[in-house]
């Protein structure tokens, strides 16, 4: 026999509670909400039900007669704190398609290059620095999709060897329809320049604007539509590794890129029968198959290989110092990590509007030599720099120990200026991505490229040896100290 409770009391101080989870809300130019929190295992399901009960992956039957298919980013022997994996639950298996065959000559992307080996005739590696304009419009009678507008500029490494990246710009006017892609070489990370991406993925929507940035991770089958007509842009791809958050150290647990700002997708599912073509890229090649109704079919999921996307002016910038300058990593977003330890593969750094407020301290970008390469971007505003020409949608690039800073003109004016308190940068959102190794320049970059700025000779002519004025200055002063005068020397 048992007793029976009595009910329980409501509290009298109860306030409220939470009855799901924060979701984003929709807004005019992204109608999509998105779970938030970077690495997040999350939980998704566009039917209630859908999902197997807590416990279990892979019932004997699944609700509504769901598919269950687990899609790995990292292999089953994995340091379990950064395993990456995701289980869909869709209308039909991924498996569920005609034979694959190579993508006809006719449709293929010549200007895709995934192997950067110094044996690939097809690139090359220079000691120089390089400066493009935006790609062109296509014309008007010209359908040209996401896939089809890629153009690789640079890179190192090689898809099959797990290790390096690579350097797109892209140009597309024309939405996939019917049509889907899945890069087996490596992921993306995508910056549109203008005009929105309306990707499609499989764990749900993504409406990525410009000022944003989004990543689809490897092998993950994704569609890109034009809401906005015409899309130019970047896209870096690194292979064999995975974007991070970059470690704050002695910044505690706030600054940079907070966790919270990165969003990602809700289940999203269609109910569609007719035929599809799917596009798999493999070690630069391109690949297609058809299958009998949409890949985006996943009407539930749960785990942590997920896309998502990030409002690059959320950034929290450190840099506001009485003195001094700190590298450009203080504006890293995120970071792959390479084979070698302790060394990245690639930092993706953007540079939003800030105040200078450093006295005593040269506050242009000083000059500089390093062994990684560095390549810029803009997303819109005005480039500051004087010493190259970098519009929005263009790209620089420096190479390897490459050296580079700004004008004589600049330098003069910096070094006796009157410093105050200013804003820099305002209206400006522009990136860096510093990666740490040569890269190789592709034909399309060098021979090409509709807007290649070619480099201006004479332009660093006017730097002079200003020491040379101080030679008597100094002499005195050794004099005083009873040392030796330095020799006439010429300016």
């Amino acid at each position: 026999m048992t007793q029976e409770l009595p009910p329980m009391e409501k509290p009298t101080n109860f306030g409220a509670a939470a009855v799901q989870t924060f979701a984003t809300t929709p807004r005019p130019d992204d109608p999509y909400r998105y779970q938030t929190g970077w690495g997040n295992r999350f939980a998704s399901e566009a039917i209630p039900g859908a999902l197997p009960e807590s416990g279990r992956n892979l019932p004997q039957r699944c609700a509504y007669d769901l598919y269950p298919e687990q899609f790995n980013g990292t292999s089953f022997i994995h340091v379990r704190s950064s395993m990456l994996n995701v289980w869909f639950y869709r209308i039909r298996p991924s498996v569920a398609h005609s034979p694959m065959t190579p993508l006809p000559p006719s449709r293929a992307n010549p200007d895709l290059i995934a192997c950067f080996q110094s044996h690939n005739d097809k690139v090359k590696f220079t000691p120089l620095s390089y400066e493009w304009g935006p790609l062109n419009p296509p014309a008007e009678n010209e359908k040209v999709t996401f896939i089809q507008g890629l153009k690789t500029i640079a890179g190192h490494g090689d898809p099959t060897t797990k290790e390096g990246l690579a350097v797109h710009q892209y140009m597309a006017n024309t939405s996939m329809g019917n049509q889907a892609f899945c890069n087996n070489d490596g992921d993306f990370l995508i910056v549109p320049q203008t005009g929105r991406l309306d990707i499609q993925t499989e764990s749900g929507r993504i409406m990525v604007r410009p000022g944003e940035l989004c990543v689809i991770q490897a092998g993950l089958r994704f569609k890109v539509s034009l809401p906005d007509g015409v899309s130019n842009g970047y896209v870096q791809e690194i292979f064999g590794s995975h974007y991070e958050l970059p470690d704050l150290g002695p910044l505690g647990t706030s600054g940079l890129a907070l966790p919270r700002d990165f969003e990602y997708p809700i289940a999203s599912f269609d109910m569609d029968t007719s035929t599809w073509e799917i596009i798999i890229k493999l070690a630069g090649e391109l690949y297609c198959y058809e299958q009998p109704g949409t890949p985006f079919d996943v009407v539930s999921w749960h785990g942590n290989y997920v896309p998502y996307k990030y409002e690059i002016e959320k950034l929290v910038t450190v840099v506001c110092s009485m003195k001094e300058q700190l590298d450009p990593s203080a504006y890293c977003i995120l970071q792959a990590k390479s084979k070698i330890q302790g060394v990245s593969l690639t930092e993706f750094c953007a540079f939003t509007p800030k105040w200078l407020v450093a006295f005593d301290t040269i506050r242009p970008p000083y000059y500089h030599r390093t062994m990684a390469t560095e390549m810029m971007g803009l997303i819109h505003g005005t480039y500051g720099g004087s010493a190259k020409i970098l519009k929005p949608g263009g790209l620089t690039c420096d190479n390897s120990y490459v050296a580079h800073g700004e004008s004589y003109k600049a330098w003069q004016a910096a070094i006796t200026e009157e410093q105050t308190p200013k804003l820099a940068s305002a209206g400006t959102v522009s990136f860096m991505m510093h990666m740490s190794s040569h890269l190789a320049m592709t034909k399309f970059a060098t021979e090409r490229h509709e807007n290649p700025y070619p480099p201006r000779k004479g332009f660093w002519d006017d730097f002079k040896g200003d020491f040379f004025n101080h030679v008597p200055e100094i002499n005195k002063n050794l004099s005083s100290l009873g040392l030796p005068n330095l020799g006439k020397g010429s300016v």
